[in-house]
């Protein structure tokens, strides 16, 4: 069996102040064999609450499983990714909004456009986008978006559908014009450890000023994305939770501040967005309800 073990959360700077991962793949394979270890490090090291991404309907399934599990810590979105747009007919239409009904899906998504792989065809995903939208005005619910080499289609069809939005472009490695587009229309900005990698995301860093602290939050994509300046690197490269402080410590630099200020603005706006209950956090770490 591969040893996905990490760097002991020890070892990771960790934050007064707690972080939530508002985009992880939990329900990935590769956390099969480890998950409630992967928690209790992420917990070690003051990641308190995480947003699961359903990016298929079986993905989507698992990450509400799981967050009915660990009520109050982690919670799921419901969606369907553009690389399997082709597979949301009517029938999973009506599952997918079953699923995003539940009160532990807090955002509909991983939803939007990607012509860069096109495992899909881009007329479904444009489809499977305008459907999935839909869904999230219909519920109420905020979107967790993706873009890939799509921007001027997507914007065009996310004005379609609302002159403003309450969601996250999620995974953010664009330009400043894009950015600008983002916040134009009322979303979030979601920064993983792309920032982290000197090679393709030293541009994110004279951006980071740009974005309001209510509208900047931090996430992992695990098991994606491993920060690049993780030591030592985990054998599998597997990226998780736990790595969060140190993607919230490179965006925290960039922008001339404190991790713990940091920590706590990007708590709150994650809080704000898919409406989290509000945690205690206990003398080293450990996340406590309050209730």
């Amino acid at each position: 069996m591969r040893n996905h073990s990490t760097a002991s959360p020890a070892a990771l700077a960790s934050p007064a102040a707690p972080l939530i991962d508002v985009g992880i793949n939990l329900a990935h394979d590769s956390y099969d064999a480890d998950r409630e270890a992967v928690l209790a490090r992420a917990e070690a090291a003051g990641v308190v609450q995480m947003v699961i991404t359903g990016s298929t309907l079986e993905s989507t399934r698992r990450a509400l499983e799981l967050a009915r599990a660990h009520p109050g810590r982690l919670f799921a979105t419901a969606g369907v990714h553009p690389h399997h747009a082709s597979e949301l007919g009517a029938q999973r239409e009506a599952e997918l909004e079953e699923l995003a009904r539940a009160p532990e899906v807090v955002a509909v998504g991983e939803c939007g456009l990607d012509y860069y792989r096109d495992f899909s065809p881009r007329d479904a995903q444009r489809r499977a986008f305008h459907r999935q939208l839909e869904l999230a005005l219909r519920l109420g619910k905020p979107v967790f978006l993706h873009q890939r080499e799509a921007h001027a289609d997507f914007v065009a069809i996310l004005r379609e559908h609302a002159p403003a939005w309450r969601g996250v472009a999620h995974c953010f490695t664009g330009s400043a014009e894009e950015l600008s587009c983002y916040l134009e229309l009322g979303l979030a900005i979601g920064i993983t450890g792309w920032i982290c990698d000197e090679r393709r995301g030293s541009h994110l860093a004279t951006l980071m000023p740009k974005i309001p602290a209510g509208r900047l939050l931090v996430e992992t994509d695990g098991p994606y994305l491993l920060p690049r300046d993780v030591r030592p690197k985990p054998a599998s490269r597997r990226n998780e939770p736990a790595f969060l402080p140190r993607i919230a410590a490179t965006v925290a630099r960039a922008r001339g501040e404190t991790l713990e200020s940091l920590a706590r603005s990007s708590s709150a706006a994650a809080r704000a967005l898919f409406q989290l209950p509000e945690l205690g956090f206990g003398p080293r770490g450990a996340a406590a309800n309050e209730n």
